[in-house]
C-alpha cells in the first residue's frame, strides 16, 4: 500500500473513450465504493457477504491497494482468499441500531498489453467449470443451441455462444432479477448483464466446454458488470480467455476483474442475513476509472 497509490484515489479520472487504452504500457485503474444498509429499527446477529475486493493478480492486471472498512467500530470482519483468487469479505456485527456502512479502495495496475489469464493444464477439465448450476442449467433451447458447437475447438465454441447470445437478447433492465435462470432469460429474450452470462454459461457446459462466471466493472458503466472466461487448453497450461456477450465482444483493457465463480451467486458483490422484522434499504455509490495512463 503505497503512499502514491493512496493519493491516486483522490486524482481526477482520465476520459478513458479518449485514450489508446491498447497502445498503452501502463494503466492505473482506481475503485472507490460505498454499500449503506438502512433500517427502520435495529437488527441483529447480521452477517454481511461482500465480494468486492479485486484479485491480487489477475492476467496483466495486480492490485496495489486494497482496504475495505466499516463504520461500525465493532465489526468483526475476516477475510478469506479462494482457491481462484476470489476475495471474499464477511462482517458480523451484534446490533445494528439504525445503519451500517461498507466502503471499498482498490488501486489496480496492468503493465503492458491487456492478457488472457494463465490457469494449470487441469483446469479445463475441471468439473467446477463444467457442471451446470441451477443458474446455468440447459433446457431444450439452450441445448439446440448447443449441440451444433459441441466437439469444436472451444475457443471457435465460445466466439460462437458469445455471437448468438448477443444477437438473441437484446439489453432490457427491470425484467429479471438475480434468482432468474440461463433457461428463463433466454425464452425471454431480454435481461442484462448477468443474464448474457448465464446463457453463454449454460451453452458452452452443455456443449462440453469449461466455463467461468466473472464479476467486475467496465469502464464508463455505472453497475457492476458481468461476462464469461472460456477455459482454453494452451500447451502446458489453460487460458482463460475473457468474452463479454452482453455487448458481443472480446475483453479488453477496459475491463477490471473482481471475482470469478460458477455463476452469479457465488460471487454476489453483496448478500447476508439479519434477524428481526426490520425492513432495510441499500443505497451504494462507485467511482472507477483510470487515473494514469502511460
Amino acid at each position: 500500500m503505497t503512499q502514491r497509490a493512496r493519493q491516486l484515489l483522490e486524482e481526477p479520472l482520465l476520459d478513458a473513450a479518449a485514450l489508446d487504452l491498447a497502445a498503452a504500457s501502463r494503466l492505473t485503474y482506481v475503485l472507490r465504493q460505498t454499500f449503506r444498509y438502512d433500517y427502520d429499527r435495529p437488527v441483529h446477529d447480521l452477517r454481511q457477504r461482500l465480494v468486492v475486493v479485486p484479485a491480487a493478480r489477475h492476467g496483466s492486471a495486480r492490485r496495489l491497494l486494497a482496504g475495505l472498512t466499516t463504520s461500525a467500530a465493532d465489526a468483526f470482519v475476516v477475510s478469506r482468499r479462494h482457491r481462484t483468487g476470489t476475495v471474499v469479505v464477511t462482517a458480523e456485527l451484534d446490533v445494528v441500531p439504525e445503519s451500517v456502512e461498507f466502503t471499498l479502495e482498490a488501486v489496480v495496475e496492468r503493465r503492458g498489453a491487456y492478457r488472457d489469464h494463465l490457469l494449470p493444464a487441469v483446469a479445463a477439465g475441471n468439473p467446477r467449470w463444467l457442471r451446470p448450476t441451477r443458474l446455468t442449467a440447459a433446457d431444450d433451447a439452450v441445448r439446440s443451441l448447443a449441440s451444433p458447437l459441441r466437439g469444436g475447438h472451444p475457443l471457435d465454441v465460445a466466439e460462437a455462444a458469445c455471437a448468438a447470445v448477443h444477437a438473441a437478447m437484446p439489453y432490457e433492465h427491470g425484467i429479471t432479477s438475480t434468482r432468474t435462470t440461463a433457461a428463463e432469460a433466454l425464452a425471454m429474450g431480454r435481461g442484462v448483464c448477468q443474464d448474457h452470462a448465464h446463457v453463454m454459461l449454460a451453452i458452452l457446459r452443455s456443449a462440453g466446454v469449461a466455463a467461468r462466471y466473472v464479476s467486475g466493472h467496465l469502464l464508463g458503466e455505472g453497475g457492476t458488470h458481468a461476462w464469461v472466461e472460456v477455459l482454453v487448453p494452451d500447451g502446458d497450461g489453460t487460458r482463460a480467455v475473457a468474452m463479454d456477450p452482453c455487448n458481443g465482444c472480446r475483453v479488453d483493457a477496459r475491463y477490471l476483474t473482481v471475482a470469478v465463480g460458477r455463476d452469479y451467486l457465488d460471487v454476489a458483490p453483496t448478500s447476508g442475513s439479519y434477524s428481526g422484522d426490520a425492513v432495510g434499504r441499500l443505497t451504494a455509490t462507485k467511482r472507477v476509472g483510470l487515473a494514469e495512463a502511460a
